[in-house]
């Protein structure tokens, strides 16, 4: 075997222990700066470990009542009510009920999924039944699945650094081989 491959292949091996040892200073970094993680709930937040709520519309809440909850919602709530809007996604069924619960479930996963941010004065319940229907998506707190596909790479950079390891030792065992 020439002298330039096996110079080539010490580099090669050099390099992959060089990666791993760095990529292991960084590990420990990031653990060292991963902050303890409590299991209680957020303030004013009971629902927080039962899963993903919605907040909507209570049947049988008086009219008015609701035409008020729902204008404060989209009014000084600054809920996004564009969706219910005429031509919006939201818009159909063009009831009271479902454009509030649109507009309620806005505001409480804006404002942290706190049972008080579903009150809008008794006319709002929680629900963990998902209220979207066609195009009308309710807006949840929790993660999107479309988000989690790309959230992590096929490899971690160990594997990456082992794999090549293990590419520059064949290589070696097969050049001193021949």
């Amino acid at each position: 075997m020439t002298l330039k491959v096996w110079i080539f292949l010490s580099l090669l091996v050099m390099k992959c222990f060089v990666v791993l040892k760095v990529e292991g200073m960084v590990q420990e970094k990031e653990d060292a700066t991963i902050p303890m993680t409590s299991l209680s709930p957020p303030e004013g937040n009971i629902t927080f470990l039962g899963g993903t709520t919605w907040c909507v519309a209570r049947a049988g809440a008086p009219q008015l009542d609701l035409q008020n909850a729902l204008d404060w919602a989209c009014g000084l709530g600054m809920a996004d009510c564009r969706p219910i809007q005429a031509g919006g996604p939201c818009f159909e069924p063009n009831t009271l009920l479902s454009h509030a619960s649109f507009a309620f479930n806005n505001y409480y996963q804006q404002n942290g999924n706190s049972d008080i941010a579903c009150n809008f004065g008794g006319t709002a319940m929680l629900t963990k039944i998902n209220p979207s229907h066609e195009k009308c998506i309710y807006a949840t707190s929790g993660p999107r699945i479309e988000d989690m596909k790309s959230a992590a790479p096929p490899f971690s950079k160990e594997s990456l650094s082992i794999m090549w390891l293990k590419i520059a030792m064949i290589l070696l065992l097969m050049y001193s081989g021949s």
